[in-house]
């Protein structure tokens, strides 16, 4: 492994494993708490949590989907096929329910609270809190496969 590939896998873990503690967060704590905020403050509290949420999660998400492309593309078969493939496999899971689930939610939720909307999302969140838990198990796994 050169010390390119090194660095590409530990960029690719930092990202994964950022992702998965701040969807954790997002999980247990921050979503939670959207019933708390109260009724007539919440349209302008959620346009104020997306807009900031973005200057996070954005660039955290495409340096990992980037670098699994890459890893994919040019390392599969110092990392193993299958895990190559696992990862990307749980990063479509991850994007497809955060597109058609998540990303639902949260317009709905932009024109006013509604308590069975915020419980769908703390629910369905689960499958984006065990995909990248599951992903950056896969990440750490790379680097040990590719030595």
């Amino acid at each position: 492994m050169t010390s390119t590939d090194a660095t590409l896998l530990a960029i690719h873990l930092a990202a994964t494993a950022g992702m998965a503690g701040l969807i954790w967060f997002v999980q247990i704590v921050h979503y939670p708490l959207f019933a708390r905020v109260g009724v007539a403050e919440f349209a302008a509290y959620e346009a104020r949590h997306t807009r900031s949420t973005a200057w996070v999660v954005g660039p955290l998400m495409a340096v990992e989907g980037v670098s699994a492309l890459v890893i994919a593309a040019a390392m599969r078969d110092d990392v193993g096929v299958g895990l190559a493939a696992a990862g990307l496999a749980l990063l479509a899971v991850i994007h497809t329910s955060t597109v058609f689930v998540q990303v639902p939610a949260h317009r709905r939720l932009s024109e006013g609270f509604d308590a069975a909307t915020a419980d769908r999302l703390v629910r369905t969140n689960w499958v984006r809190t065990v995909g990248w838990s599951a992903r950056t198990v896969v990440a750490a796994a790379m680097p040990v496969a590719a030595a």
